[in-house]
């Protein structure tokens, strides 16, 4: 309040002095290039919970504080609050309100001498000593960005599959035991096992379902725990509120209602 009394014009002034007396020069001349030592800028680009610069840096859409990546998912683990400001993130699955910032990433790179060469020495290494294949999707110009954070090179959408590089999930689908087991064998997947995008949703699996047993869309429900999910919910949704911490594949059951029937 009492800064927005003294207007605009009067703030500018008193930032600018600040700049006059800090770095000696007069910043609406453009007299010289600022020169600015790296602690004074550590605050900005130093994660809170590991006091290490950003990896990954991932930002809380709730209050735009910003961390590494593997610091606040391992954080929201046992916690769904930020550890900063201590705001709520959200009520039951933290980990949708998080967002990977691209932007400050490239700034810590750009600041910090070296950090970018050695952390992918270290995931070279990581790769290496493993023995897996680090497959690195090229960088190109016409690069579009995907809805799930990975880069890819711009492809023929009817010619390749649009959640190639999402986040995939096991799943076991399992036909819930009823009394009346006329039909089981015939409307039971011969195949359970099931591995899909984690932006799959329960409509997409009662379709994949339908398709399969050859029943109609409103004979198929699915269910977790004997309860029914809605067919908005992803299965990233469904992992987080139900599944986290357990071993894959995440076990669902479906029930296939008589054609007759409500």
């Amino acid at each position: 309040p009492k800064m927005a009394a003294q207007g605009p014009m009067a703030i500018a002034m008193r930032l600018r002095n600040q700049l006059q007396s800090v770095y000696k020069l007069d910043p609406l001349r453009n007299e010289e290039e600022v020169k600015v030592k790296i602690k004074d800028l550590n605050e900005h680009i130093v994660c809170y919970l590991c006091a290490g610069y950003f990896i990954d840096a991932t930002t809380i859409t709730e209050c735009l504080h910003t961390f590494c990546k593997s610091c606040i998912v391992k954080y929201l683990q046992t916690s769904k609050y930020c550890p900063m400001c201590n705001i709520k993130i959200h009520e039951t699955q933290p980990l949708l309100n998080l967002k990977l910032d691209r932007v400050m990433q490239d700034i810590v790179y750009k600041l910090v001498p070296g950090l970018q060469e050695s952390e992918d020495k270290r995931i070279r290494e990581f790769y290496q000593s493993r023995g897996l294949e680090r497959v690195i999707q090229p960088a190109t110009e016409d690069s579009v960005p995907d809805p799930a954070g990975l880069p890819y090179a711009s492809f023929d959408h009817s010619k390749a599959h649009f959640y190639r590089y999402d986040e995939q999930v096991s799943l076991c689908l399992e036909r819930l035991s009823s009394s009346s087991g006329k039909d089981k064998n015939k409307l039971t997947l011969q195949q359970k096992y099931v591995r899909c995008s984690a932006r799959a949703e329960v409509r997409h699996l009662r379709r994949v379902l339908c398709h399969r047993l050859s029943v109609e869309k409103q004979q198929v429900q699915m269910l977790f725990n004997n309860e029914s999910l809605p067919d908005h919910m992803t299965m990233k949704q469904l992992w987080l509120s139900h599944w986290f911490g357990k071993s894959q594949p995440l076990v669902l059951h479906y029930t296939i209602k008589d054609k007759r029937g409500r």
